[in-house]
């Protein structure tokens, strides 16, 4: 029997986890396979802590969010509370919503189990992979300080009080022989199953530049100084004197950040030690039971800050995820061109901010609008620089965790993207929910996005109709239909007001993404089709682009402006009828009338056969 499974013997949940989740299995990847699968599919990220309590027993404690330190009446935050009110122990701290106890030291219980069990909504929107922010153990909210590698975080799992006893009498190491498999570890094993069985894959975040202050390592090395076996894993500037009464130990930190200690680094990347460790790590959770079938483990990688890390490192780990499994996908988180990445076997992708970008600059900017011309431009750049095959399986987002989301990018436009964007930072940056005439900009973003080739990326939420700012706010808990929220009334900066704004699961906008959805899995020109502008008809608030695959020719008609646009048939139809994709209709050149209308911030979605 496989050790994993070991881990939840005489856990109380394990009858009930038992009995929520059926067996499952994914067929070993053919090596010749490769990342065909990759191409043109839909991901949906999601921000473990914020997107289900599925299991309010292993909900953290105050003794285990260090933000919460010095404040007794800390509670779990409530799910469906208003995002900008305090609560009655947050007053007790500070009238400052953005102060780092109040708004980061909120916990509302997210984990796996939620995960597991929201499984069949994920499936019903129609997505066919999952990206998760970091879920290893770490003390944060984020989880981006992680203690560890080779573990789930405790309260993402059934059991967090007998994992933490079970790992100190295991006194790991850094030697996987030394390794156990807690409950958390086996529920995330589970998840992967019940995932693949619905055929969803899932790639997990790699956070391998720094760590938290609790990774056993850097423990170690506060406790024992010099002597530590690991006083070569981490940047040390400056050991302590034991001779004088300060403390001089000081080490380089992520953009400075104290909480937040690099690995060391040489000329050939992260050095020896911490290296062996992350490869160790990677085997763990690519093929969990080490049977050379990794059909058990995770699917790919998201790698958090590549750049940062030395080329030569990247290039070995990359050719150790590919020994193990040769159709895993690797993707960078690089905000510009990241095609050399891909042609250096790097990386096999990145997370496109370019697409981002120029998405942004078109369709949301107002004052600062680019024309469709330089759209184009900028479009027709990006795939020169990746060729029209790699582009395929770019990560086409738009908004992440590191942005504020795209409904309130709408909502407060001409900005330059991800800046200005938090009432944190700007004064005037407005809070308010979008109206409905904004959302048809999301709407016609979410089309643009489903027919334009690469890999769409939802932001968990946007299909439900969340708003919110940068950091913290983009990353609220997740709304549900099931659950009823107060609405939306207070303002994070002090004398400012707002009107209320009803926050509720958007029932009509979930079902715009999953029709779409379910028209780009139904079209393969849509998935595979080679993309080439059509210049003679782009110009101003009108683009227009073609896609060609296998006899299918799609044409996309976007109209950004406020006004209706017509359009001949005759100078977009090479045949004399196609197929409207959104509305099901035929529209034809009867040679009477061959003008069509394309509505204000509207768009029409041809196919040709």
């Amino acid at each position: 029997m496989r050790r994993y499974l070991f881990a939840f013997a005489g856990a109380a949940c394990f009858a009930i986890l038992l009995g929520m989740l059926a067996c499952g299995t994914q067929k070993k990847p053919s090596e010749t396979e490769g990342l065909r699968w990759a191409e043109g599919i839909v991901w949906y990220q999601i921000f473990p802590e914020r997107f289900y309590n599925g299991l309010r027993a292993n909900d953290p404690q105050p003794e285990e969010v260090p933000e919460a330190a010095g404040n007794p009446e800390w509670r779990i935050h409530p799910w469906t509370a208003d995002w900008y009110k305090f609560q009655p122990w947050e007053k007790k701290v500070s009238a400052d919503f953005y102060d780092g106890k109040v708004v980061f030291a909120r916990r509302f219980g997210g984990d796996l189990i939620g995960v597991i069990q929201k499984l069949d909504y994920l499936k019903e929107l129609g997505i066919d992979a999952i990206y998760f922010n970091p879920i290893f153990e770490a003390p944060s909210l984020h989880k981006y300080d992680g203690s560890t590698y080779h573990h789930v975080d405790d309260n993402f799992g059934p059991a967090p009080e007998r994992d933490r006893k079970r790992l100190a009498e295991a006194k790991e190491t850094d030697d996987p022989a030394t390794w156990i498999w807690t409950s958390a570890d086996s529920v995330f094993l589970m998840l992967l199953r019940e995932a693949h069985r619905r055929g969803i894959r899932v790639v997990i975040d790699g956070v391998f530049n720094h760590t938290g202050t609790q990774f056993f390592a850097f423990r170690d090395i506060l406790k024992n100084g010099p002597s530590s076996p690991y006083a070569h894993w981490y940047a040390i500037t400056r050991w302590d004197d034991p001779t004088t009464p300060e403390n001089e130990f000081d080490y380089k930190g992520w953009w400075g950040i104290k909480s937040l200690p690099e690995l060391a680094e040489d000329e050939n990347g992260i050095v020896h030690g911490p290296r062996e460790y992350i490869f160790a790590a990677t085997r763990r959770w690519m093929d969990p039971n080490n049977d050379g079938d990794p059909s058990d483990g995770v699917d790919g990688w998201r790698l958090d800050v590549a750049q940062e890390v030395a080329p030569a490192f990247w290039k070995e780990w990359y050719a150790l995820v590919k020994s193990i499994n040769p159709s895993a996908i690797t993707v960078a988180e690089i905000w510009e061109d990241a095609s050399e990445w891909i042609r250096d076997r790097r990386m096999d992708a990145t997370m496109n901010y370019l697409f981002a970008k120029a998405v942004v600059s078109f369709f949301i900017d107002r004052k600062k609008a680019i024309s469709a011309e330089e759209f184009a431009r900028r479009l027709n750049e990006m795939i020169q620089r990746y060729g029209q095959k790699v582009v395929l399986r770019l990560w086409n987002l738009v908004d992440s965790h590191d942005t504020d989301r795209l409904a309130s990018m709408i909502v407060n436009p001409d900005r330059d993207y991800d800046c200005d964007n938090s009432p944190r930072w700007n004064p005037d940056y407005d809070v308010r929910k979008p109206t409905a005439r904004e959302r048809e900009i999301q709407k016609q973003i979410v089309a643009f996005q489903m027919t334009f080739p690469g890999a769409p990326v939802i932001y968990y939420g946007d299909e439900a109709g969340m708003w919110g700012a940068d950091d913290p706010d983009d990353r609220k808990p997740m709304v549900w239909p099931e659950f009823e929220y107060e609405p939306e009334r207070s303002h994070p900066l002090p004398g400012k007001t707002r009107p209320p704004d009803l926050n509720r699961f958007d029932d009509e906008l979930f079902r715009y993404y999953k029709k779409w959805i379910a028209i780009r899995h139904r079209y393969a020109v849509l998935k595979y089709g080679n993309f080439q502008v059509l210049d003679q008809l782009t110009e101003g608030d009108l683009f227009v682009f073609e896609r060609k695959f296998s006899g299918q020719r799609f044409i996309g008609i976007f109209n950004r402006s406020a006004k209706e646009m017509r359009i001949n048939l005759r100078k977009i139809l090479l045949k004399r009828r196609a197929l409207n994709l959104w509305t099901g209709e035929t529209v034809s050149d009867d040679r009477e009338n061959s003008l069509i209308r394309i509505g204000p911030r509207g768009f029409l979605a041809l196919l040709e056969e």
